[in-house]
């Protein structure tokens, strides 16, 4: 049962679940929270953070801690994920989602549900992947979507992440929707790119939603409209 208003303790702190709507921003989330929390407690510089981006087309569970409890952050970001979504294949896009365009097509007319079934098992375990340029991972001190939007080219390392779970829940050529479970630090995005590669195609993530973080699941978490009404009652 979601509390009321009288019955959060923020400065002592909270830990909220959040559904972040589509094209919002992680940042976006906590911004909007956090005006309304200023309001409400009188401190102008109140303890508001989020565990774990999520990119602005995608949506699901985001775990909002404020007060005391922002030191609970880390703990949340290293708990495992699991998400659901679509991959279009036969197509690439820069950002590896709909963000922007496809820049290049390929064929399809090759790709057999045992084709998608025996390449999805490569996903399996510790793998290592390189993530997209359209994300926040600083390089000489600016995040690379930027340096990708001037149409900078920056060499990005690999890096190793467990994936626990990935399941072809439906296909529909040239969409597949999935499920996957994996390690934090994991770009769902990279591994829509990289599938559609495996299979001699291409692939972009057309549908993200994060449904759960360790213990934490999404059916528990307020929507933004709803805990924003919340925190509006006087």
């Amino acid at each position: 049962m979601k509390k009321t208003l009288e019955q959060f303790d923020f400065i002592a702190g909270e830990t909220l679940l959040v559904n972040k709507p589509k094209t919002w921003t992680s940042f976006d989330v906590v911004n909007k929270i956090r005006y309304r929390l200023r309001n409400i407690t009188g401190i102008k510089r109140i303890k508001v953070g989020h565990a774990g981006t999520l990119d602005p087309m995608a949506t699901g569970l985001l775990i909002i801690c404020t007060g005391k409890f922002t030191k609970k952050l880390s703990v949340f970001q290293g708990l495992d994920k699991t998400y659901t979504g679509t991959i279009d294949l036969g197509a690439s896009t820069p950002s590896y989602d709909a963000e922007t365009e496809p820049d290049a097509t390929y064929p399809t007319e090759h790709i057999t549900e045992e084709l998608l079934q025996n390449t999805r098992k490569q996903f399996l375990g510790e793998i290592e992947q390189i993530p997209p340029m359209f994300s926040a991972i600083k390089v000489d001190g600016q995040p690379l979507y930027k340096k990708a939007r001037k149409g900078q080219k920056v060499e990005v390392k690999a890096r190793q992440v467990h994936i626990h779970e990935f399941s072809l829940s439906q296909i529909n050529l040239p969409q597949v929707d999935f499920r996957i479970t994996c390690s934090k630090g994991t770009y769902i995005r990279s591994i829509a790119h990289d599938y559609g590669q495996a299979l001699n195609s291409g692939g972009y993530l057309s549908a993200l939603c994060r449904t759960s973080i360790g213990e934490y699941q999404l059916s528990d978490a307020w929507n933004l409209e709803e805990l924003i009404e919340v925190l509006e009652t006087e």
